[in-house]
């Protein structure tokens, strides 16, 4: 039975975190690939407070390029309408592939907040969920043991940590995909400030 972990997001971008996760619970799980699963209206958010489908979309395929045999894009939420919840994804996925075992991957803050997803209790029985802490960190949590409990490596980056850096007319480079960086500046997104250049790849000269 192929086994198939989900990570969920806004990737609003996505970055470095995102993939050391996926490449993280691909070693831990023993999993075959992970598909990267954009939500479309996260039950959390407003439209418009995230980047648009297909830019988020294009994001990912830039940050996974080259790994397409592990990572992959799954865009199911995408093209529900409504608010997107978990229980509703893996449902649908897992009627459709009968044949794979599912897993799901979440960071350590998310632990803490499972009691309070949409049908939880379906959702421990029907995948096993993959959740990261920080070394040395005890998690606090009814489901724990319920859980697979991995530590993962620490990187402190976030999506919103890269917007904010955006507006602030910061860098972000080596926080993401040079690609994934270079499509930001190119489509203007998070405010960026138009008279900063996008990334380029500098030409070395030989003696």
């Amino acid at each position: 039975m192929k086994r198939i972990g989900l990570l969920g997001g806004t990737f609003d971008p996505p970055h470095i975190g995102h993939l050391l996760l996926a490449q993280e619970a691909i070693h831990c799980a023993d999993l075959d690939e992970v598909w990267f699963v954009p939500v479309g209206i996260p039950p959390h958010k407003e439209r418009e407070e995230i980047a648009s489908n297909d830019d988020r979309l294009a994001m990912i395929k830039r940050a996974i390029k080259g790994k397409e045999t592990l990572f992959n894009i799954c865009t199911i939420e995408l093209e529900r309408e409504g608010k997107s919840y978990t229980i509703d994804t893996v449902r649908t996925l897992t009627k459709k592939h009968p044949d794979v075992r599912f897993f799901f991957i979440i960071g350590g803050d998310m632990v803490k907040s499972l009691p309070t997803w949409k049908g939880i209790d379906e959702l421990l029985a029907t995948v096993t969920f993959i959740g990261f802490k920080r070394p040395g960190v005890l998690l606090d949590s009814p489901y724990q043991d319920q859980l697979m409990l991995v530590e993962g490596p620490e990187v402190n980056v976030s999506s919103t940590m890269i917007r904010e850096r955006m507006t602030e007319g910061k860098p972000i480079s080596y926080l993401l995909p040079l690609d994934v960086e270079r499509y930001i500046y190119e489509k203007g997104l998070y405010k960026t400030n138009e008279s900063r250049k996008s990334p380029s790849v500098s030409k070395t000269s030989s003696n």
